[in-house]
């Protein structure tokens, strides 16, 4: 396996050729995150082609927020993408533990049960960066630059497929966490956001259908 390299410091060409080798990290967790991260960065595209232009003035508090916003989702994901690499090689390694005696199985177990919490996480906390993605662009449908309206609906594809990529992930560590109740209730969370990020998903690409002009947001209504 190559030495550690920050995923968001390769070039695109790079990224690939390491997702394609035969290494386990990059994986699916990091690919998702990374999709994640183009979302993110859609977003911050479409509010800074709509900021300062005269015809989407009364939302030039959206596109400014939207733009910090985004851009700082966009860091996060990409530093997922790493932390993704990092809970998988953590968990490769407790499944490399001695189990020629009971307490090594017992240790071996312990640690397992352990790295697949952190594997777990991490995921869903690309969920979790995944559904303010796509508020953001179901925010910016109908109040931004029309010309990159389609960009807005590429975001929410991206967010959507980011996120139940990554629900799996959530899901296959669900399996060896050890702890029955903890796993139900991450499972139902995880559920629950990948809902929201799929209806807010689909209330993106409607209202960018629509091709209509929405009012200006009140304050805390995002």
């Amino acid at each position: 396996m190559e030495p550690i390299t920050r995923f968001g410091d390769l070039t695109v060409a790079r990224f690939v050729d390491r997702l394609a080798s035969a290494d386990p990290v990059p994986g699916g967790g990091s690919a998702a995150a990374i999709a994640g991260s183009l979302a993110a960065g859609l977003v911050a595209m479409v509010a800074s082609l709509s900021e300062g232009r005269p015809r989407y003035s009364e939302h030039a508090v959206l596109h400014a927020e939207a733009i910090g916003e985004a851009r700082g989702l966009t860091d996060r994901l990409l530093s997922l993408a790493d932390e993704d690499a990092a809970a998988f090689a953590g968990f490769g390694a407790a499944m490399r533990l001695p189990r020629e005696t009971d307490d090594d199985r017992e240790a071996r177990s312990a640690a397992i049960r352990q790295a697949a919490r952190g594997a777990a996480d991490v995921p869903f906390r690309t969920i979790q960066a995944c559904a303010e993605v796509v508020g953001l662009a179901e925010a910016l449908a109908g109040r931004s630059n029309r010309n990159a309206a389609s960009d807005l609906e590429v975001s929410a594809l991206l967010s959507l497929a980011a996120a139940e990529a990554a629900a799996a992930n959530v899901r296959v560590n669900l399996q060896v966490m050890g702890d029955d109740s903890a796993a139900r209730d991450l499972a139902e969370r995880t559920d629950r956001l990948v809902q929201e990020v799929q209806q807010r998903a689909t209330g993106t690409r409607t209202i960018v259908a629509s091709g209509e002009a929405r009012e200006p947001l009140g304050a805390g209504r995002r």
